[in-house]
């Protein structure tokens, strides 16, 4: 909305707009104010004296400008809150309007109308009065609700409305929103720091509209920085509302004052009578804190007896009242908002029967708002010089205006904006103590002391760093002061650390060359060994061969003497063996060493070997020579030396399930040490060692980092020592002296092709070590061992090639490389005599789960051979065998049954060889039992090629039963007609068909071999039907016809005519050909020769090779059954 445009009235003439958008007068027929209220005579317009700044303003504007109609919305919560209708927001505007267009009237000038617009007191209503306001006015005085406000302020922007927010706490000028005066977070500031009060504590009344004053205030403080201690309602708003609310403020941290964000009980707030009545019952009024009425700020009221009147009947409250500071805005002396009230009354200009003692002094500033505004779009058109202006023109000059106010002049800077008004010691009037100006930080005495209740000196002050922006405020307590503390305390936690660390490092000292736990070895600790005509040379080259068939006498010690070149001994009675660092100049060990070593120290797994300290020998003050010295780990000697040594003794037979012992022994210490992020970097057959059980352990590990720790330089490693080393190592020093994972995945692989091949690395492929090295580091071509299938299973081969992939990346981990081995030996233990050992346990102690699984497979078993037993016999009578009960025989009322027999059966005898005919039945009988399981039938027997097939029993399945064998008999002469043998896919298999329907009786015969048989004459019927027919044909007997056609299921019969049945005489018989909806393809049943017999193979049929058979078999027949 364009500020300064024509109001928008419903009954509006056409009419010309002017330039800024106001409208031309010659042509708009301006509408008139609204009636006045009943019994409110129309205002008439007087000039006033004060209007002549705004009247210089206005005669500076354009002619057709000053003829325009501007419409100023004031809004607020008139309607619902008889507080703030008291301010009579009606009267208070259009006397502000009155006088404006009078005085532009002089010449003509611009007029004003207002539009009182009421804002509901719930929050949500709330935001929709502003919404629906800004649509309807150029100027908005309001919202009252803070919770409005800033949604008030981004609608205004977007309208381009001026916004005048005189109830918004912390509100600040920007875009089109001007405050009327400062707002009251800063005013309330002031004071607090004038005083030092910084802890505050917010009551406020339940209605919407405080609680959410007292958020927006409270947010406002402390963005100042101020420790807002408690924001808290009055609920209920009675007595005792107000005593929780009060007990919760002496509960919580202590606070010098209590803002209260309710109606002033000076106006007739209830709300604030019951908190300070319930402040005296508590002995909160006692001076120990003040209490800063809220809704004072927004309004002027005035010193001395008249606002006090309304205490006068209440000796508790007046003496309550005593702890209360009232800020307020400032009426020049001689002036106030009921004196102008009077003078306005005496000039007609407000009606002579309004009761001014009963006029709220928000009137005043409600006028204020107006004048403002006005004075703004007049500043505003004057710097455009009459052209258009902006809402945010119009809000930036509303800062710089200054204009005649209700009581006094507004925007100059002669007098200070608000006082300071208190009660003396008899509570009957009030008193200006101080004046206070918060955009110019002026706060000066008036001539009359602070009264704190009972004569005390009220709240002590804060640390004035609550109101120093630059300082971090600690609480109370001054910064030098807390400066200091905290050099103290950092003075003392660095002594603390220092004797601390000094305390630890001399007790890790002490335990380390003294106790049980100690790691610093010298010569008194280690008893060294030679073996009596040993190979010095082969000992002082590291090699870990057997002593274990040695003895104690076998061996000459040297006791407390450095030897020259043994790595054996002997430490608390055990073997121990001697890995020395390079050089022979050592004097000490390092601390980094030892905190070193104690960590790995510390990894224990029964495929890991135990370091046991660090031999130091020949140092400083020791029986060596001065300035040389041994240096050497200490660990666990094993009695068959390493891996290397083993593979080379051919006399020891190692099969595959030695083998994959030492490998598995090998993939679980290294897997241990990659999980406690160690990687060896060193590994090799030579530095994995055994046992005197055959258990392989890896030792060697962490070298690296002692070396490193030690500030030694590593031996230049050989070509022959590379031979395990993974290709990027090769190509990295650095990276190869600290190894990697991958490497050692790497360095495994290479060991398996050792164990497997039991042969150096690399050995089949006849090259140097140096030649093998430089190919290994340089590919192309891949330089890999090459192992047979016949060495080792292909799954070992598969993963050897893995682990010694070119890319680190495609290596396995080991986790996977420890899952993948268990599979290959499915998982069993490979240790040689702990699998014993284990098998023996695992005996003993699970003989209870051996039981249950043994149980478990005879209840298996049982359940085959319940479901061989159901499926020879049905389940009730399977059931009774195994009770050991006798089967009665059973009668059947109605049941149908179904024969079948393969045509030419003896010609394809003839034929066939013996087994060949039991395969082709079993084929055949197998396709049927098949079909036979997707219907409600029972299988009776198979005789040769017969194959009798009832429905109805042992379970009675009402008339269903001919159904079922229809549809079976349909399935199996659909099937039938694909089937071929296997030995004579040429001859066709035709089998005949037979059904009848009537009663039988069932029941089991025999002891031995029991069978479940059927009587009766049904049965012979049957069988007759299936005798009488012919190929590829479903004969029916009409007890069948008659009980498919009741079912109407759409079975499609034909009539044969009528047959010979032996034992039954002629018969009328049908043909069943087929069913409603049945898709799939029958067998054409072939063409009867004259003379041919129903029940062979045509001579054309059958191959010449199985012809001459037959001959043999059969001279002269070709056919026939």
């Amino acid at each position: 909305m364009l500020l300064g445009s024509c109001s928008q009235k419903p009954a509006m003439t056409p009419c010309t707009f002017l330039a800024g958008g106001l409208r031309d007068p010659r042509l708009c027929a301006p509408t008139r104010w609204a009636p006045s209220p009943p019994g409110l005579p129309p205002i008439p317009r007087r000039p006033r004296l004060r209007l002549r700044p705004l009247l210089l303003l206005l005669l500076l504007l354009p002619r057709s400008v000053l003829s325009a109609v501007f419409t100023v919305g004031v809004l607020g919560p008139w309607a619902c809150d008889p507080i703030f209708a008291r301010a009579r927001p009606d009267l208070a505007a259009r006397l502000a309007a009155s006088r404006l267009n009078h005085a532009a009237a002089l010449e003509g000038g611009p007029r004003f109308e207002v539009a009182l617009l009421p804002e509901p007191c719930r929050t949500p209503g709330s935001l929709g009065a502003v919404s629906s306001a800004l649509t309807r006015v150029s100027g908005l005085v309001g919202p009252v609700n803070p919770a409005a406000c800033r949604p008030a302020e981004l609608l205004a922007q977007e309208a381009g409305v001026t916004l005048v927010p005189w109830g918004c706490p912390g509100t600040r000028a920007a875009g089109t929103t001007a405050p009327v005066v400062t707002p009251a977070a800063d005013a309330l500031y002031a004071l607090l720091r004038a005083f030092r009060w910084a802890h505050v504590a917010l009551v406020t009344a339940p209605q919407d509209l405080w609680v959410e004053a007292g958020h927006a205030l409270s947010t406002a403080l402390r963005a100042r920085g101020l420790p807002v201690a408690l924001v808290t309602s009055m609920e209920p708003s009675d007595l005792s509302g107000a005593r929780e609310a009060l007990r919760r403020v002496q509960d919580g941290p202590r606070v010098r004052a209590v803002i209260m964000v309710m109606h002033s009980v000076l106006l007739g707030g209830e709300e604030q009578r019951c908190l300070l009545e319930a402040a005296e019952e508590l002995g909160l009024a006692d001076g120990s804190l003040v209490f800063l009425p809220f809704d004072t700020l927004h309004y002027a009221l005035s010193p001395g007896p008249d606002a006090l009147a309304v205490l006068a009947n209440s000796s508790q409250l007046r003496k309550a009242h005593d702890a209360v500071l009232t800020l307020t805005r400032h009426c020049p002396l001689g002036g106030s908002v009921r004196d102008s009230l009077r003078r306005a009354q005496e000039h007609r200009e407000l009606p002579p029967d309004l009761n001014l003692q009963q006029v709220s002094p928000l009137f005043g500033t409600i006028y204020d708002s107006v004048f403002l505004l006005a004075g703004g779009v007049a500043r505003a058109r004057v710097a455009a010089g009459g052209g258009w202006v902006s809402g945010a023109a119009v809000a930036r000059h509303i800062q710089d205006a200054r204009v005649p106010g209700f009581c006094g002049a507004l925007g100059g800077a002669e007098e200070p904006s608000f006082v300071l008004l208190d009660t003396d010691a008899t509570g009957d009037r009030l008193f200006t103590t101080y004046v206070l100006d918060p955009t110019q930080g002026f706060f000066h005495s008036a001539g009359t002391p602070v009264h704190f209740p009972k004569g005390g000196r009220g709240p002590g002050p804060d640390p004035s760093c609550w109101f120093d922006p630059d300082t971090i405020c600690n609480g109370g307590v001054e910064p030098s002061v807390v400066f200091i503390g905290f050099l103290l305390v950092v003075g003392m936690g660095l002594a603390g650390a220092f004797l601390a660390h000094y305390c630890r490092h001399r007790l890790l000292h002490i335990q380390m060359v003294s106790g049980p736990n100690k790691i610093i070895l010298t010569l008194d600790d280690i008893t060294f060994l030679h073996p009596h005509g040993g190979n010095s040379r082969k000992v002082a080259q590291g090699s870990r061969t057997s002593l274990a068939a040695r003895s104690i006498s076998d061996v000459r010690s040297i006791h407390s003497q450095l030897p020259d070149y043994t790595n054996i001994g002997l430490y608390e009675g055990d073997w121990v063996w001697l890995k020395k660092f390079p050089g022979d100049r050592h004097i000490a060990i390092r601390p980094a060493t030892k905190m070193a070593f104690s960590k790995i120290r510390e990894l224990r797994h029964e495929n890991v070997a135990l370091y046991l300290g660090l031999f130091l020998a020949g140092g400083a003050g020791g029986p060596a020579a001065p300035g040389e010295g041994v240096l050497a780990v200490v660990s666990e000697h094993c009695a068959r030396g390493s891996l290397q040594d083993l593979l080379a003794q051919r006399d020891i037979k190692l099969d595959w399930m030695f083998k994959s012992s030492l490998l598995l022994d090998l993939i679980k210490g290294i897997r241990y040490l990659h999980h406690r992020g160690v990687a060896h970097g060193r590994l090799k057959s030579r530095n994995c060692v055994v046992d005197g059980r055959f258990v392989l352990k890896v030792t060697d590990h962490g070298h690296g980092r002692l070396l490193e720790a030690q500030r030694v330089l590593p031996e230049p490693p050989s070509a022959e020592d590379q031979l395990w080393t993974a290709p990027e190592l090769l190509r990295d020093p650095v990276l190869e002296r600290r190894g990697t994972l991958a490497g050692d995945v790497f360095s495994l692989g290479i060991i398996m092709q050792e164990v497997v091949c039991r042969s150096a690395p690399y050995a089949m492929l006849e090259l140097t070590p140096e030649e093998v090295v430089k190919r290994v580091q340089s590919p192309p071509p891949l330089c890999r061992p090459s192992v047979s299938i016949d060495q080792a299973p292909m799954e070992c081969i598969q993963l050897m090639k893995q682990c010694w992939a070119e890319q680190p990346e495609l290596r396995p981990s080991m986790d996977r490389t420890f899952e993948l081995f268990k599979s290959i030996n499915k998982g069993r233990k490979m240790n040689i005599i702990d699998s014993m050992l284990r098998m023996l346990e695992q005996y003993s102690s699970n003989l209870e789960d051996l039981i249950r699984e043994r149980t478990e497979e005879l209840e298996l078993e049982k359940q085959k051979t319940d479901r061989l037993l159901t499926q020879m016999l049905p389940p009730s009578v399977a059931e009774a065998l195994k009770m050991g009960t006798p089967v009665e025989p059973e009668y059947f009322e109605e049941v149908t049954l179904y024969f079948s027999d393969i045509v030419g059966f003896t010609t394809i005898s003839a034929m066939s060889e013996p087994i060949e005919v039991v395969d082709l039945l079993n084929d055949l009988y197998t396709l049927f039992d098949a079909i036979i399981g997707s219907h409600d039938v029972y299988k009776v027997e198979t005789i040769g090629d017969a194959y009798m097939v009832a429905s109805g029993l042992p379970q009675r399945n009402g008339h269903r039963h001919a159904a079922e064998i229809a549809n079976m008999a349909l399935d199996i002469l659909s099937a039938v007609g694909t089937f071929r043998m296997r030995h004579m896919p040429e001859v066709p298999v035709r089998i005949r068909i037979g059904l009848h329907s009537g009663p039988c009786v069932a029941g089991v015969v025999g002891l031995t071999m029991p069978r479940y048989c059927l009587f009766g004459d049904t049965v012979n019927t049957a069988s007759r039907m299936e005798s009488t027919g012919l190929p590829y044909r479903i004969h029916v007997n009409r007890s069948t016809v008659q009980i498919l056609s009741a079912l109407n299921e759409g079975f499609l019969t034909e009539v044969r005519g009528r047959t010979e049945l032996k034992g039954k005489g002629t018969e009328e018989t049908y043909w069943l050909v087929g069913r409603r909806g049945f898709n799939k393809p029958i067998p054409k049943p072939p063409d009867l020769q004259p003379g041919a017999s129903n029940h062979g193979i045509s001579l054309h049929e059958i191959p010449p090779d199985r012809r001459q058979k037959l001959e043999k078999a059969r001279p002269g027949q070709f056919s026939g059954k």
